[in-house]
This record gives structure tokens, C-alpha cells and sequence, in this order.
């Protein structure tokens, strides 16, 4: 799996391999940047870690047309399976009369009218790394494992790093570096770039990968996830494929017979996979970049693993920076362009932190439905998941500054600047599959004159004369005044 055939000069050299890393990578090269990745383990990861992707998750991937390869890979959860279950153990478990009760967790992707994205159930996040690696190779970008970045330094005019592989010691040389490298990042250590948080929370824990047929229990129902009660092997249960392959978070020394406890089944033929010891984390980068280096992903943020921000956050940071290195690059926008990344995703990862670190105290406000979830959001001063991974804004304060709304996204899509551009139906395609990589114009009357970038009019558009970004973020809206801002925005100065 190891690319070791790859030039000593490159525009970005990313550090690390993980799903933020190799998102970084299909980003760029659909701007027209190849990458050089480097990354120390000797190959993707066999371990899941990470399942739940985000609306915002899938409509970039969307975007560079891997929708249906995630779907394809990812678990099948659109008939009778629960979300989140609560029970002394899974044999214990009436999955028939919970399912009356709850609504099935996918029926909200089924009405969701604010994306056109869409994802059948959960996607381990090994599965999901599989698609990016080979999306990443396919576009042009070196991908090397077992390759570890030693030392990096900067100067005016790019970074110097050394890495170590099977071929021994290298010195590379890149106009810009990201730092995909997780949550003990070595590159934000050497930048001296502290973090500010909570920092470690909870006991360790052990992420344990078993494969056991449980089809005898689940029947026909199916779950996310489920919280185990019992004293003797208290922890969580959860799908990978809703069959054989389940993860066990516990406490407690990992052994099949503590498994089969959590389970309920004593004599249930199980094999333990793998491993990793985990801790929840929280903590946020007080910088994002320094010079030439820029930080994602874990990196940048660790979020505890409550309401699926974390991962989801890390892929948003890598689409924000990607198009902005790229304009830089070919010489289209200006240095400065690249200092509104630190001041755009910072707040929306100190956002994520926070809501994960409220839905810790009370997971109703994240697996709970309707008006008692609603009612549990607004007395702690939660924010609606959607809103956290789409609704956010670029601009403000924070990240939910100015909000119309912090439970109906919708609301929150509404052509204002910092948001994301609305979802609308254009014929069979959707008004985020017209961003392109440069900026666009969208209305629903013809412009005067060439504003210089693409114009889309769109019958029925509701939201007047928006400028929208590579990103699909609004730049800029207005009756008057197009071409300025045309100029100052691609500028980037």
C-alpha cells in the first residue's frame, strides 16, 4: 500500500492518512492540486472507529462524486432499525417493542429536504477510508504509509520537512503543509500551538472489534447502538454491519466472556478482531495555522464521540482549506485569502465541542425525537444536530451567531451570507451540484453584463442575487454592486 516512488517537491504535503487527511487530498485534486500523504501506519486501518456521517459529510462527498461508493459500502439501515437502545443486555432486549415505540433512525434522511445527499445508514470509518484512498490515488496524489513525518520547519517561502520510510530518511520540500497527524499532533507541538478545552474526559476505554452472529437477537429489528446496563459488563454495543461485525466499548479488560455477558449470551460463539484503547477528548486548537501550516481534524479539535461531530468537523475543515491553497496557488486570490480559515472553522469547531460536551450530560437531547428532545435542547442551550454540521455561519462571533433558528436547519439555509448555499431542485439536480471550483453566481433574473464567473438563474429562486464561493458558502448578496463584489471576493485580499 505504500507509495514510494514520489517527488522530493510538492504544493501541499499533508501529514497523515486518516479520513481527514486523504478528504484533504480528494478536495485538492478536484481543484487541481496533487498532494504527496504521508502516513506512518503501515496501511489503513482495519479498526472502525468513527460511523456516523453527517449530512454535510455526504453532500461533500457528493460533490466529488463519491456519493454512491460511500453508500455502497456503507450498513443498509433504511427498514426497521433503531437508533440509540438502552437495556440490561441485548438478549434482554424486546427490539420488536422498542421499534413500536421509536421512530426508526433513518426515516429522517427519507424527509430531509434540505440536502440532496443522501446515506442508506452508518459508514465505518475504515470503509470510508478504503473510498478515499482510492479516490485520492485515482486523482493524482502520492498516498505513502509507513512513513513518518520527522521534523517539518518553515521559511517565507514554503516548509522543509524530513520523513523517515522504508527507504530511509527523506527531506521534502512543499509550499504548504497540513496537519492531518490526530489529537497528539506532533506538527501543533512543534508550531507551539497550545489548546484550550477540558481535556480528558471520562476512564479509558476499550474499543473492541468482535465478530459474532446475533441474528438470533435482533431478528429483523436492528440497532445503532446500544447502551448495555447490566453491573457485570456495563458499555455500548455497536453495528458495523448490523450482523456479524459489532464494536464493544468498555471499561473493563477486554475478554470474550465479558462480551458475551454485555451480550447475554453465555455460550455465544464470538471472536475478538482487534483492540484500541481510546479516551473522549475535548479540546480546541487556539490556532488553526501558522504561517505555512495549517491544522484538521483532530489536530485542530477533539470532540468527544457524543452527536458525531468530530470526524464530521475534520472533512469540513480539509473542503474550507482545500479551495483556498488552490486559488492561492495558481495565484487567482491573494495570501490573505488563507487567514480567514483559522477565523471561519475555529468557531464551528468550538461549536461542535460544545454541543457534544452538552449532549454528554443528557443523551435524550441527541437520540431523543420531537418536542421533548426540542424542549431538552432549549433548557441546556443545545443547538439541533443538523444545525450543528450544516446551519452553522461564517462571519460572527460564533458559529451559530445570527441564527434564525437552532432547531430547524432549514431556516437557517436562507441565502444569508456565511451560510450554506439552499438546496433547490434544478430539474433532476440540486443547486449544490452547480457549485463548481470557481465562484458562481446564482438568481432568478438575468444579470447585467459579465460579472466574470459562472451565473445560474434559476426559476423560483426565492433568495435574490447571492455571490457563492467554491465551497458553496455565500459570499456575498445583493441587489447592486455584483461586480465589486466579484472582485473583492475572488481577490481574496
Amino acid at each position: 500500500m505504500t507509495d514510494t516512488v514520489f517527488p522530493e517537491v510538492h504544493d501541499v504535503l499533508i501529514a497523515g492518512g486518516g479520513s481527514v487527511g486523504l478528504s484533504a487530498a480528494v478536495f485538492l485534486a478536484r481543484h487541481g492540486v496533487r498532494a504527496l500523504v504521508v502516513e506512518r501506519e503501515p496501511g489503513p486501518r482495519a479498526h472502525p472507529r468513527a460511523t456516523g456521517i453527517g449530512p454535510r459529510t455526504m453532500e461533500l462527498l457528493r460533490e466529488v462524486g463519491l456519493e454512491q461508493a460511500v453508500n455502497e459500502v456503507a450498513v443498509d439501515m433504511t427498514g426497521a432499525v433503531l437508533g440509540k437502545i438502552t437495556v440490561d443486555t441485548l438478549a434482554g432486549a424486546d427490539l420488536a417493542t422498542l421499534a413500536a415505540d421509536l421512530p426508526a433512525r433513518t426515516r429522517a434522511f427519507d424527509t430531509m429536504t434540505y440536502s440532496p445527499a443522501r446515506l442508506r445508514g452508518v459508514c465505518p470509518q475504515n470503509r470510508l477510508d478504503r473510498v478515499l484512498l482510492d479516490a485520492a490515488r485515482e486523482r493524482g496524489a502520492h498516498v505513502a504509509y509507513d512513513t513518518e513525518l520527522l521534523s517539518v520547519e518553515q521559511d517565507a517561502d514554503g516548509v522543509t520537512a524530513v520523513v523517515s520510510g522504508p527507504g530511509g530518511p527523506r527531506t521534502l520540500r512543499a509550499r504548504y503543509l497540513i496537519a492531518a497527524d490526530g489529537v497528539r499532533s506532533k506538527v501543533r507541538e512543534t508550531l507551539g500551538i497550545g489548546v484550550t478545552g477540558p481535556g480528558p474526559l471520562g476512564p479509558e476505554l476499550h474499543n473492541v472489534m468482535f465478530h459474532a452472529d446475533l441474528g438470533h437477537l435482533t431478528g429483523e429489528y436492528g440497532f445503532a447502538l446500544a447502551e448495555i446496563t447490566t453491573p457485570e459488563a456495563p458499555g455500548m454495543i455497536m453495528a458495523i454491519d448490523g450482523k456479524t461485525e459489532w464494536v464493544f466499548h468498555t471499561a473493563q479488560e477486554p475478554h470474550p466472556d465479558l462480551v458475551r455477558t454485555a451480550i447475554g449470551d453465555p455460550g455465544l460463539e464470538l471472536e475478538i478482531v482487534s483492540v484500541l484503547g481510546w479516551r473522549a477528548r475535548g479540546q480546541v486548537a487556539d490556532r488553526f495555522s501558522r504561517g505555512r501550516v495549517f491544522l484538521v481534524g483532530d489536530a485542530a479539535h477533539a470532540v468527544p464521540p457524543t452527536g458525531a461531530f468530530g470526524l464530521n468537523t475534520g472533512v469540513a475543515d480539509a473542503h474550507n482549506l482545500a479551495w483556498k491553497l488552490a486559488r492561492v496557488l495558481s495565484g487567482r486570490s491573494a495570501p490573505a485569502l488563507l487567514d480567514t480559515y483559522h477565523d471561519e472553522r475555529r468557531p464551528v469547531a468550538q461549536l461542535a465541542l460544545e454541543q457534544s460536551l452538552l449532549r454528554m450530560r443528557d443523551l435524550r437531547m441527541h437520540f431523543g425525537h420531537g418536542p421533548e428532545a426540542a424542549r431538552l435542547r432549549a433548557e441546556a442551550g443545545a443547538v439541533n444536530a443538523p444545525v450543528v454540521h450544516v446551519g452553522y455561519r461564517y462571519g460572527g462571533a460564533s458559529a451559530v451567531e445570527g441564527l434564525p433558528s437552532t432547531e430547524d436547519v432549514a431556516l437557517c439555509l436562507d441565502g444569508s451570507p456565511g451560510s450554506r448555499l439552499p438546496h433547490v431542485r434544478v430539474g433532476e439536480r440540486s443547486s449544490l451540484d452547480l457549485v463548481g471550483t470557481d465562484f458562481s453566481v446564482f438568481t432568478g433574473t438575468p444579470v447585467d453584463g459579465d460579472p466574470g464567473v459562472p451565473v445560474h438563474v434559476i426559476d423560483g429562486w426565492p433568495y435574490g442575487t447571492v455571490l457563492v464561493r467554491p465551497d458553496g458558502f455565500v459570499a456575498w448578496r445583493g441587489e447592486e454592486g455584483l461586480a465589486e463584489a466579484v472582485r473583492t471576493c475572488t481577490a481574496g485580499a
